[in-house]
Protein backbone atom coordinates (compact mmCIF):
# COMPACT_ATOMS: atom_id res chain seq x y z
CA UNK A 1 0.00 0.00 0.00
CA UNK A 2 2.84 2.47 0.62
CA UNK A 3 4.49 1.87 -2.36
CA UNK A 4 1.16 2.49 -4.44
CA UNK A 5 1.15 6.12 -2.36
CA UNK A 6 4.28 6.68 -3.56
CA UNK A 7 4.00 6.40 -6.85
CA UNK A 8 0.59 7.81 -6.82
CA UNK A 9 2.45 10.99 -4.92
CA UNK A 10 5.12 10.78 -7.72
CA UNK A 11 2.52 10.72 -10.54
CA UNK A 12 0.68 13.84 -9.05
CA UNK A 13 3.88 15.93 -9.37
CA UNK A 14 4.72 14.96 -12.53
CA UNK A 15 1.40 16.06 -13.72
CA UNK A 16 1.63 19.45 -11.33
CA UNK A 17 5.48 20.26 -13.06
CA UNK A 18 3.86 20.51 -16.60
CA UNK A 19 0.92 22.04 -15.35
CA UNK A 20 3.35 25.04 -13.63
CA UNK A 21 4.93 26.19 -16.58
CA UNK A 22 1.58 27.59 -17.78
CA UNK A 23 0.37 28.71 -14.63
CA UNK A 24 -1.84 32.15 -14.54
CA UNK A 25 -0.79 33.83 -11.27
CA UNK A 26 -2.93 36.89 -12.07
CA UNK A 27 -1.71 37.93 -15.35
CA UNK A 28 -4.40 37.52 -17.12
CA UNK A 29 -6.97 39.55 -14.63
CA UNK A 30 -7.36 42.40 -17.19
CA UNK A 31 -8.38 39.92 -20.39
CA UNK A 32 -11.88 40.66 -21.43
CA UNK A 33 -14.30 38.05 -20.86
CA UNK A 34 -14.92 37.30 -24.75
CA UNK A 35 -11.10 36.95 -24.91
CA UNK A 36 -11.24 34.35 -22.15
CA UNK A 37 -14.06 32.90 -23.79
CA UNK A 38 -12.43 32.20 -26.53
CA UNK A 39 -9.01 30.83 -25.40
CA UNK A 40 -11.11 28.39 -23.81
CA UNK A 41 -12.87 27.06 -26.65
CA UNK A 42 -10.67 26.52 -28.76
CA UNK A 43 -10.54 22.64 -30.46
CA UNK A 44 -7.60 21.22 -32.08
CA UNK A 45 -8.87 19.77 -35.69
CA UNK A 46 -8.61 16.75 -33.65
CA UNK A 47 -10.90 17.93 -31.19
CA UNK A 48 -8.60 17.75 -28.48
CA UNK A 49 -8.72 20.93 -26.61
CA UNK A 50 -5.97 23.49 -26.92
CA UNK A 51 -6.22 24.72 -23.14
CA UNK A 52 -6.33 28.24 -21.81
CA UNK A 53 -5.31 31.70 -21.88
CA UNK A 54 -2.36 30.70 -20.08
CA UNK A 55 -1.60 28.02 -22.43
CA UNK A 56 -1.51 30.08 -25.65
CA UNK A 57 1.11 32.40 -26.65
CA UNK A 58 0.60 35.27 -28.80
CA UNK A 59 2.82 35.11 -31.87
CA UNK A 60 4.49 36.12 -34.82
CA UNK A 61 4.68 33.67 -37.79
CA UNK A 62 5.63 33.06 -41.49
CA UNK A 63 4.10 31.02 -44.49
CA UNK A 64 6.82 28.91 -46.41
CA UNK A 65 5.79 26.90 -48.81
CA UNK A 66 1.99 26.46 -48.06
CA UNK A 67 3.51 25.81 -44.24
CA UNK A 68 2.88 28.07 -41.04
CA UNK A 69 6.03 28.97 -39.23
CA UNK A 70 6.74 29.96 -35.76
CA UNK A 71 9.05 31.16 -33.40
CA UNK A 72 9.40 29.00 -30.41
CA UNK A 73 12.13 29.79 -27.58
CA UNK A 74 14.36 31.24 -30.45
CA UNK A 75 13.63 28.42 -33.17
CA UNK A 76 11.54 28.85 -36.24
CA UNK A 77 9.22 25.49 -36.36
CA UNK A 78 6.99 24.53 -38.81
CA UNK A 79 3.14 24.25 -37.45
CA UNK A 80 2.14 20.74 -38.32
CA UNK A 81 -1.00 20.50 -40.40
CA UNK A 82 -2.99 18.85 -37.95
CA UNK A 83 -2.56 21.48 -35.35
CA UNK A 84 -3.97 24.66 -37.81
CA UNK A 85 -7.00 25.60 -36.76
CA UNK A 86 -8.92 28.13 -39.14
CA UNK A 87 -12.18 27.87 -38.37
CA UNK A 88 -12.78 29.74 -34.82
CA UNK A 89 -11.69 33.39 -35.75
CA UNK A 90 -8.94 35.03 -33.64
CA UNK A 91 -10.46 37.94 -31.47
CA UNK A 92 -6.79 39.14 -30.55
CA UNK A 93 -5.82 40.08 -33.76
CA UNK A 94 -1.96 37.91 -33.58
CA UNK A 95 -1.42 34.69 -34.38
CA UNK A 96 -1.37 32.08 -31.62
CA UNK A 97 0.06 29.12 -30.66
CA UNK A 98 -0.10 26.22 -27.86
CA UNK A 99 2.72 24.22 -27.58
CA UNK A 100 4.06 21.31 -24.90
CA UNK A 101 7.69 20.26 -23.67
CA UNK A 102 7.67 16.60 -24.68
CA UNK A 103 10.92 14.44 -23.62
CA UNK A 104 13.04 17.44 -24.74
CA UNK A 105 10.88 18.27 -27.96
CA UNK A 106 8.77 20.98 -28.21
CA UNK A 107 4.99 20.16 -29.52
CA UNK A 108 3.15 22.25 -31.20
CA UNK A 109 -0.68 21.03 -30.29
CA UNK A 110 -2.97 24.09 -31.81
CA UNK A 111 -1.98 27.21 -34.07
CA UNK A 112 -4.44 29.77 -35.10
CA UNK A 113 -3.30 32.55 -37.76
CA UNK A 114 -4.06 35.93 -37.46
CA UNK A 115 -6.28 36.27 -39.63
CA UNK A 116 -8.20 33.27 -39.27
CA UNK A 117 -11.89 33.40 -39.80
Amino acid sequence: MRKLTHVAVLAWLAMMAGAALAFDNGQYDNVPPDIRAWFKSVIAPNGVPCCDISDGHRTSYDVRGGASWVPIEGEWMMVPERAVIRDRGNPVGEAVVWYVHHRGSIIISCFVPADAV
